[in-house]
């Protein structure tokens, strides 16, 4: 055992074993994070942290319990085991409840072809501090900006290492390289925020500091003389800066667990048309320097690149062992954990079909409605699809953003705006969900 988050695992393993586990799951997550806040040019907080969690998993019989801890020592780890064999034997049964089967293990995992893990060394808390300056200053070179909120600059890095009594051994590392800045424009009562980040696997790949502060700042300063749209049923744009989420909803919605429920608006719809045809959702979880990629699931069972819809058809859940045994499926891969909770169903890299247009190209065409570039709370009913959020962002009148707009409801039901949605081809691809801007005809709006 090379790597320490493997010892530690096996060690559990072996505890769990003497206290009288029938089978066991461990996982050590190794990590390491620095953050440095910058306002009015001057240090605002600086933040370093480092340490380990542990995770265990135990079985008796047909009862589980999971245990956590932050602390390496022997006897914490003796302490861990005892607990969550005391605890598993006081559980209900769970027939669903186990470890896969060895044949079911990921074989000739090569977590390096993932790039995961960015080579370079880690940046020092200057140069983050140079980072986040740079980002505050392009922000305030900004005509129209009255303050920056603050600019931020971190890196982290994550070790995992996954351990079972199936066999199972195997870890891998991640990094972050992070800058983000907040902008405000106007003053009063009409003062307007607004932000930009990036985030990346690969301190290379981010975008310049200047070009995220300038970005944010810009932002804020074009919804300066925000005021409420009418009121009616007019399409709606989803910026691609927030139409990921209505992927999230969808995807929420095929979860194995809220399938197995029955608390899915999707509950009926495996082999349905669920998005327009032509239209495809792809999970890849082996994209490179991806935020989303791994090369097995929290259950040591092999990630694959699935087709979710395929030509606008639902093909199937998303599911760990536990919920494709209670549905009488095969497990799709796509378990997921901390060190505090058992595994649960849960997706990684997605990727909507693009349309053929731009964004520009599909205001034009949308006549009179709503551009939303960010939304807040939600109300969404899991079993009707039902949906409701407030929204803000820009007016468009025949073809043309007019002025820019706040306090504004948009409401409609997740299976009609899926299915009429309309894409446009400005899907950023290095994010884990590349969703471009969307348009959804018909929704209703709640303005002035």
């Amino acid at each position: 055992m090379s790597h320490p988050l493997e010892a530690l695992c096996h060690q559990l393993l072996d505890a769990a074993r003497s206290a009288g586990a029938d089978a066991a799951d461990s996982m050590a997550v190794g990590g390491t994070s620095v953050s440095i806040d910058i306002r009015e040019g001057r240090l605002e907080q600086a933040e370093r942290s480092e340490g380990v969690d542990l995770g265990l998993r135990v079985f008796v019989g047909q009862r589980q319990a999971n245990v956590s801890a932050s602390d390496i020592r022997p006897e914490t780890l003796q302490e861990m085991a005892l607990r969550a064999v005391a605890m598993a034997r006081e559980a209900p049964q769970d027939p669903h409840a186990g470890l896969a089967d060895p044949s079911q293990l990921a074989q000739n995992i090569d977590a390096n072809a993932l790039q995961l893990c960015d080579p370079a060394a880690e940046p020092t808390p200057e140069a983050l501090q140079e980072d986040a300056l740079q980002a505050e200053a392009a922000a305030q070179q900004i005509a129209g900006i009255s303050q920056v909120q603050g600019a931020n600059a971190g890196y982290g890095r994550t070790d995992i290492w996954l351990a079972a009594s199936n066999g199972f051994s195997a870890g891998y590392a991640r990094t972050q390289r992070s800058i983000s800045c907040v902008a405000i424009a106007g003053t009063g009562t009409g003062m307007e925020r607004d932000f930009d980040g990036d985030g990346r696997s690969f301190q290379t790949d981010l975008r310049s500091a200047a070009d995220i502060g300038r970005c944010a700042a810009e932002r804020a300063v074009a919804r300066l003389g925000a005021r409420k749209p009418p009121t009616g049923a007019y399409p709606v744009l989803f910026d691609e800066r927030i139409s990921s989420s209505l992927i999230g909803h969808l995807v929420a919605a095929i979860n194995g667990q809220a399938i197995a429920r029955g608390g899915s608006w999707l509950r009926n719809a495996l082999g349905q048309q669920v998005l327009p045809h032509g239209l495809s959702l792809v999970e890849d979880p082996h994209r490179p320097r991806i935020s989303g990629s791994r090369p097995f699931d929290a259950e040591g069972l092999p990630t694959q690149a699935r087709t979710i819809i395929d030509n606008g058809i639902l093909t199937g859940w998303t599911l760990d062992l536990a919920t494709a045994r209670r549905l009488g499926m095969a497990p799709t891969g796509n378990a997921a954990r901390g060190t505090g909770a058992p595994p649960a169903p849960a997706h990684w890299n997605l990727s909507l079909t693009q349309g053929p247009h731009t964004r520009a190209e599909l205001i034009a065409t949308m006549g009179t409605g709503l551009l939303v570039t960010s939304m807040i709370g939600a109300t969404i009913n899991p079993n009707t699809g039902d949906y409701s959020r407030g929204a803000s962002g820009f007016w468009v009148e025949n073809g043309e953003i007019t002025y820019p707009v706040n306090e504004c409801t948009i409401a409609g039901n997740l299976n009609d705006m899926l299915r009429s949605m309309v894409p446009a081809n400005d899907g950023r691809q290095w994010l884990s969900r590349v969703v471009p801007s969307v348009l959804v005809e018909g929704m209703m709006l709640a303005g002035a």
